[in-house]
């Protein structure tokens, strides 16, 4: 290394706490929703207006004990964060956000990993699964470079539900994605 490089800052997870909601809203907000989300490719802003979360909803999953809220720092900085919920034999993955202006770098990929690494290692569950907005076709073909494979099973949207935003479209239903996940203690091939 150069003596003027600097190394990269260090990737910190941990869970999520009430003094976090704040911070965790806005980020998720900003990865999705309204202009700022554009400087990242994960936007919903051409799908939906609105809120994407709450801090009731936050706080209401922090404190959900079937779950975690895992959060990403680098140098004391929330840059993304997921939800986690043991949902028995499987795990699933949701309220996925990275900072837009990080997108693209491979925190995302990081924050996945970490997150299938955390729930075989805590629930010892050997499936992941998540839901995504169906017509969202690059986010899709993302997780499925993961290991994530499209079911077809769908749920509606929830349409007059302002919690979740307000579809620009008429067409918006979730899919079902599912990716098996090595036994805790075994590496992935």
């Amino acid at each position: 290394m150069h003596p003027t490089d600097s190394p990269a800052p260090t990737l910190v997870f941990r869970e999520a706490t009430a003094e976090d909601v704040d911070a965790l809203v806005e980020l998720v907000q900003s990865a999705y929703r309204g202009d700022d989300s554009r400087a990242g490719w994960t936007t919903e802003a051409d799908l939906l207006d609105g809120q994407r979360t709450d801090p009731e909803a936050v706080r209401e999953i922090v404190a959900d004990p079937s779950g975690r809220l895992l959060l990403a720092e680098r140098d004391g900085a929330t840059v993304a964060c997921c939800q986690l919920e043991h949902r028995g034999a499987h795990a699933y993955f949701g309220m996925f956000a990275v900072r837009p202006g990080l997108q693209g770098g491979g925190l995302g990929r990081a924050v996945l990993t970490e997150a299938e690494r955390f729930v075989r290692a805590t629930w010892g569950v050997t499936e992941m699964h998540m839901t995504v907005i169906s017509v969202r076709e690059e986010l899709i073909a993302w997780y499925e470079r993961r290991g994530y494979r499209r079911t077809g099973r769908t749920s509606p949207f929830p349409y007059g539900d302002e919690r979740f935003g307000v579809p620009r479209r008429e067409d918006l239903e979730f899919e079902l994605l599912v990716k098996e996940l090595a036994a805790p203690g075994v590496s992935p091939a």
